[in-house]
């Protein structure tokens, strides 16, 4: 048997022996779950340095990125199920309706059985054992799929999730696609996948093939406006963090600015005054800068350089950054203005250090070009303005909104983070989490008094008012 071979027979066993497992995990306290947690972050810290060391070999992402991106948004959300798990576990009582007098009713949360997470490469740690934390608060069995393009990062995970769990509770399998398709082919209980749109088809795709739930975190083009009310310092300081926050490797980066064209040249100067104060001056000051994160690998930069290369190419002018060096994984950031509308950069979805910055008028313009494009992840509105922001609020659609503000509603655990169509479907995060891999299972008990009866046959005349009677007054409001 071949080692591949070999791979995907362990895959087949070790989701097999989960069965067992999440069966009895069914009737897990909640101490016991909050065992599992505990163990799993006191193991994160105990390997805090090994993971800097990790992540400076896959992309010479720096500690303090490490800390606020990746260890943050896990703590946060082990913080939050250790206060509130108990909570969020007990079954949760409802009101009968009208028709349901002489019954009770609660629901209660079941774990989902044995779940599939599949995370990508730009957030390796934060994407693969947050989503892990809110599986385990469920009482779920879980086998997660890292990505093989951040091997450093997934290698010590794997030890953790080793040393941690036996295999029949939570696996780690390392691989690529051929490891992704075989476990996409097993009949899970639920599959989270955080990644690109395309490739949640191929997921929600493989999870219809039995009927498997899932929640999908995918991302798209979060535009940004900026209106001619806008704090113009705070905007550039705030965006010009949220775009180049892991080399613009996040799913909810500012893809592209809309700017009031009165504010426009006062904007684009506040933003190279911040870049020149951040990262130094253009070349290889910047290029050495040890706060920049790397492109994660050529080919992802090969892709970048070709983004900025066409729309170069097509007329956009640089008002920052430009430079690139495809060896060292290296696209400085850069802001580009005057577009082509048919530059690839404007359609696709950049995941890179590149911001477009786009004059505009008119808001509702900016509206109606928001709306025709496919639902983004987030959505920005910086303004001092609250008719221009409910405006805007009102008339579009995204996963999330941020106001004078961006990136952050990803670390706010008391919301819920999640997409909308193209952007995803389905919530993580704290509460929302432990829902996602929960099943809501409505428990109704009935007592001797059940007005349910008077629908039993036979269908007298009198028994024919009587149901009128109730039906009729449904159509009453409800006090």
């Amino acid at each position: 048997m071949s080692a591949a071979e070999a791979d995907l027979a362990l895959i087949q066993r070790t989701f097999e022996s989960q069965q067992a497992t999440a069966l009895r995990w069914r009737q897990s306290s909640a101490a016991e779950r909050l065992a599992r947690l505990t163990r799993l972050r006191d193991a994160m810290m105990a390997h805090r340095a090994d993971f800097y060391a990790a992540f400076a070999d896959d992309y010479r992402k720096t500690p303090a990125e490490v800390e606020a991106s990746e260890f943050l948004p896990v703590m946060e959300e082990v913080r939050q199920a250790l206060g509130s798990l108990k909570r969020w576990m007990k079954p949760r009582a409802h009101w009968p309706t009208t028709t349901m007098l002489g019954t009770r009713a609660a629901v209660q949360y079941q774990p989902r059985g044995r779940v599939l997470i599949v995370a990508p490469w730009n957030y390796p740690l934060s994407l693969c054992f947050g989503p892990l934390v809110s599986a385990l608060a469920a009482g779920n069995t879980v086998i997660i799929k890292p990505s093989e393009m951040t091997p450093a990062v997934s290698a010590l995970m794997a030890r953790i999730i080793t040393d941690l769990f036996p295999p029949d509770e939570v696996a780690l399998f390392q691989g690529s696609q051929p490891t992704a398709q075989a476990l996409l082919a097993l009949p899970f209980d639920h599959i989270f996948f955080t990644g690109s749109p395309n490739v949640g088809k191929l997921v929600m795709a493989a999870a219809a093939r039995h009927l498997t739930s899932v929640t999908l975190e995918l991302g798209g083009k979060s535009p940004t406006i900026v209106d001619q009310s806008a704090n113009l310092q705070q905007a550039a300081e705030t965006l010009m963090w949220g775009k180049f926050l892991n080399n613009g490797q996040t799913c909810v980066a500012p893809d592209h600015v809309y700017v009031h064209a009165s504010v426009q040249r006062a904007f684009v100067s506040a933003c190279q005054q911040v870049l020149q104060q951040r990262y130094g001056d253009e070349g290889s000051a910047r290029q050495n800068n040890p706060d920049l994160t790397r492109i994660v690998n050529r080919r992802h930069t090969e892709r970048v350089a070709g983004l900025l290369h066409d729309a170069v190419q097509r007329g956009a002018v640089l008002s920052a950054g430009g430079q690139s060096d495809l060896a060292a994984c290296y696209v400085a950031p850069t802001l580009l203005e005057n577009i082509p509308a048919d530059a690839a950069i404007m359609s696709e979805e950049i995941f890179g250090p590149l911001l477009p910055i786009i004059a505009y008028q008119e808001l509702d313009q900016v509206i109606a070009s928001i709306n025709a494009a496919p639902k983004p992840l987030a959505l920005y509105v910086w303004s001092q303005r609250s008719d221009q922001i409910d405006k805007v609020v009102q008339q579009t659609s995204s996963g999330g909104v941020c106001i004078n503000h961006c990136v952050a509603h990803f670390a706010h655990g008391n919301l819920p983070f999640g997409g909308v169509n193209n952007s995803g479907m389905g919530s993580a995060h704290g509460e929302y989490g432990f829902k996602t891999f929960s099943h809501e299972r409505a428990i109704l008990r009935a007592t001797p008094l059940m007005l349910i009866k008077l629908f039993f046959p036979p269908y007298t005349a009198g028994r024919l008012r009587l149901i009128r009677l109730v039906v009729d007054a449904l159509r009453l409001p409800k006090l």
